[in-house]
């Protein structure tokens, strides 16, 4: 079986293309960008080669159209024609508390998703466009949907509500859904292997770490609570948004600067975070540089983020009393070995001893960095969430 698997953003899909047969062989993959802008940008990678070019990309029937145009080329093709693609698998960023698991498309499961929109304004009309425009494409073609906040769907209550009306919740849904579940549901259990474990045998911390940030806390298996909350906003500071910060703080600016909810949300999604705090600057390799060249805004940048991410490792292992594991993962947490020398230093307190003798060489890859004698063992796990929806919608579609 051939999965095409789509990540459609307001303005982007990325995609990939594997082969069940071999192993879920990447075949191949890329990225368009910029839709629906003047000019658009389409990466194309296939046999160890590279296509590019810049292109207007007026929506995503016709970045799909692309895609699959990419996909059955004479010269950057690998497939001979659309029949090949056996059943297509889509993130959603949000399932509410409507879908709790993975599903095949339907009409009903696209009417429920346009539902969930005003709960993830800026992800969830770019997942139903992919989708549809791949209906529109290719009609006949099995679709699955990924929740990102399916893995959380278990969370308990007295980890998921807030301390607001309760009727709020009972009306609108207001309560912490968290996401990058596949990406903490893949590592933890990968992790696990790496020490010669099942996951669900293990207390573990996972630490999703990158533009956007956030941390799980794995009970033998189950995801028992997570940062992100509602929205992708709350928890650890990110690329470009806030984390936590006082809800009075929102209304004080909103009064002052006259802003409405749109200008607020400009403000928290994307000029927050790393950007910010530091005055501009969003990658972390970036945001190291000026630490290192004595930037002072750099340096609270650095150790906001470092601080935020320590904090909740502790406060996750308080809660499952105990931790056998804990995990990094992401561009940060795979890649960026001086964050996490900031993050693990100092943790020996509750069980946590690296060696902090790593260096850039031993980062992107699975490797163990804890001690022999540490308590809790430490690994850096790289994630691959194309991966899981692929599996997902093998299982899915093979299941009809």
């Amino acid at each position: 079986m051939k999965i095409l698997v789509l990540n459609c953003g307001s303005s982007s899909i990325k995609y990939q293309l594997l082969d069940t047969e071999n192993e879920f062989q990447v075949i191949a993959k890329g990225l368009l960008e910029r839709i629906g802008l003047s000019m658009g940008t389409f990466t194309h990678r296939y046999h160890g080669e590279k296509y590019y070019e810049e292109t207007p990309i007026p929506n995503h029937t016709e970045g799909i159209r692309m895609v699959l145009n990419a996909l059955t080329d004479p010269k950057i093709g690998v497939i001979k024609d659309f029949s090949e693609i056996d059943a297509v698998g889509n993130r959603m960023a949000h399932g509410g508390e409507k879908f709790k698991e993975s599903c095949l498309v339907t009409d009903e499961v696209l009417d429920n998703a346009h539902a969930l929109i005003e709960l993830a304004p800026l992800h969830i009309p770019g997942n139903i466009a992919g989708i549809e425009a791949m209906k529109a494409v290719l009609p006949n073609v099995p679709q699955v949907v990924v929740f990102d906040t399916a893995f959380h769907a278990n969370i308990p209550p007295k980890a998921y509500l807030y301390g607001l009306p309760y009727e709020y919740y009972e009306k609108y849904g207001i309560r912490r859904y968290g996401f990058h579940g596949a990406s903490h549901g893949f590592v933890a259990e990968k992790g696990a292997k790496m020490i010669g474990k099942d996951w669900k045998d293990l207390k573990i911390v996972s630490c999703h770490l990158g533009s956007g940030a956030s941390i799980a806390a794995i009970d033998h298996g189950t995801s028992i609570d997570t940062t992100m909350g509602m929205t992708s906003l709350e928890g650890l500071i990110m690329g470009s948004r806030c984390g936590d910060v006082d809800p009075g703080v929102l209304t004080y600016l909103m009064e002052k600067e006259g802003w409405g909810r749109k200008e607020m949300e400009q403000v928290l999604y994307k000029k927050s975070g790393l950007v910010g705090i530091s005055g501009g600057t969003q990658d972390m390799r970036d945001v190291y540089a000026g630490k290192k060249a004595g930037d002072e805004r750099c340096t609270y940048a650095f150790d906001c983020f470092a601080y935020k991410v320590k904090k909740y490792i502790g406060a996750y292992m308080a809660a499952m009393n105990g931790c056998d594991l804990l995990v990094m993962t992401g561009g940060i947490g795979e890649n960026a070995w001086f964050m996490l020398h900031a993050i693990l230093e100092n943790m020996e307190f509750l069980g946590i001893d690296v060696d902090l003798v790593l260096n850039d060489t031993l980062m992107g890859e699975d490797h163990i960095i804890s001690t022999d004698s540490s308590r809790v063992k430490v690994a850096i796990v790289t994630t691959d969430e194309e991966l899981v929806m692929a599996k997902e919608t093998q299982r899915l579609v093979s299941a009809r």
